[in-house]
């Protein structure tokens, strides 16, 4: 099974400073694979919480080296929920990437351990009558702290 690794999310910082300086990226320190994927930025500043910047990936196998500098530009740039990420902010981001692997389905809405699974999720919304989804990764519910 493959794992995230620190070179992982350096590419990706590698990525986006060569955006800002209109070059390419050096080569990754890290071997390709095929997998779903997260980059995730988050921006701590005067010692505060590290609070989410961008996060965006997709739950369809892509090449992990395309795929970490495609999405750490796209997390950073046009996530539609933030501003995107300016040069000035650099110094005071942190920057995780998840690997997703080894999917299963869930017996029940129990069958699931904090910081180990994800969770997609799938309903109509009721009053639109359309089909609605929503993506957590694993660190979401440790982060934000286990419901039942």
């Amino acid at each position: 099974m493959v794992v995230a690794t620190e070179e992982m999310a350096v590419y990706c910082f590698d990525t986006l400073i060569a955006h800002y300086n209109d070059e390419q990226p050096p080569p990754p320190a890290f071997e390709e694979g095929v997998h779903p994927l997260f980059v995730t930025w988050k921006k701590a500043t005067n010692g505060s919480e590290p609070r989410l910047r961008g996060c965006i990936g997709t739950l369809e196998p892509r090449q992990i080296v395309s795929g970490f500098k495609d999405y750490a530009l796209t997390s950073a740039l046009r996530d539609r929920r933030f501003s995107p990420i300016q040069p000035k902010e650099l110094p005071y981001l942190e920057c995780t990437v998840s690997i997703l692997t080894e999917y299963e389905t869930a017996l029940n809405h129990l069958d699931w351990e904090v910081g180990k699974h994800g969770l997609i999720i799938e309903f109509t919304d009721p009053d639109y009558n359309v089909r609605r989804s929503a993506t957590y990764l694993p660190d979401v519910a440790a982060h934000e702290g286990e419901y039942t």
